[in-house]
């Protein structure tokens, strides 16, 4: 029998994720769950002279968790542990050694997310990208969207999709968004997604993420063919979400 949900780690959930209250009781009920596990199967640990809480850990597995709804669930298999430092953490690298070690070598980042089965978070930054639903940067979807793109080995902006003839569909739309998205940058104009999604296909489809969940309905009217590979990916439609909220005042 599946244990209860503490209250209080929903009031966390709803004090620092305003995206939380858009959810459907049924997702809200299934998210639940997937927070239970990952919080059971991953190692937290505080960096930096950060006490691990729950208030930090429940907000990052519910956020990590929402990517996870609506499918079969494989709660980032290739991910042991999760650092958290208070704010921009100095890291250029950080080699996972097994049984929580780690070698770090200095540079400042926001947060990482590695192969190695690792995955380092600025708490600052956790709580201000939940926060704020209007500027489509969220450092936890971003991070753990590399960690689906990673789930097949290769971080190349093509996450292990559900049939094989998906793949041709995917690759067409991703490359031409991401090209347009490197084109728009290069001109200097307004883009709806970050333009650090410019850099590589692996950066893109972070950025594309958080844009998918954060500003849905700008990308569904400006990339709608984006809008729907992601939706088809996901199994979300965030735009409804929305709507149903604003119904509701």
């Amino acid at each position: 029998m599946a244990k209860s949900f503490p209250p209080e780690w929903e009031e966390i959930i709803a004090r620092n994720i305003p995206l939380y209250a858009r959810l459907p009781a049924s997702l809200k009920h299934q998210l639940h769950g997937y927070i239970q596990v990952l919080l059971a199967e991953k190692h937290f640990e505080g960096c930096g002279g950060l006490e691990m809480t729950d208030e930090i850990k429940v907000t990052i597995a519910a956020q990590a968790s929402i990517l996870l709804l609506n499918r079969k669930p494989r709660y980032y298999p290739g991910l042991v542990s999760i650092l958290v430092y208070p704010s921009t953490f100095l890291s250029d690298n950080i080699q996972y050694l097994g049984d929580h070690a780690y070698i770090e070598e200095q540079a400042a980042h926001l947060g990482e997310s590695w192969r190695s089965g690792v995955l380092v978070l600025a708490w600052d930054t956790v709580k201000r990208g939940a926060m704020d639903l209007s500027d489509g940067q969220n450092v936890v979807f971003h991070e753990f969207a590399h960690q689906l793109d990673q789930e097949d080995g290769a971080a190349d902006g093509a996450p292990v999709l559900e049939r094989s003839s998906l793949y041709a569909t995917w690759a067409r739309i991703l490359r031409k968004e991401y090209e347009r998205l490197q084109s728009t940058v290069r001109s200097g104009l307004e883009t709806v997604m970050d333009e650090y999604g410019a850099t590589n296909p692996a950066e893109f489809f972070a950025v594309a993420t958080e844009t998918f969940f954060e500003k849905p309905h700008e990308m569904k009217g400006r990339h709608p063919e984006l809008y729907e590979v992601l939706k088809g990916y996901y199994k979300l439609d965030p735009v409804e979400w929305a709507e149903d909220t604003s119904k509701k005042r």
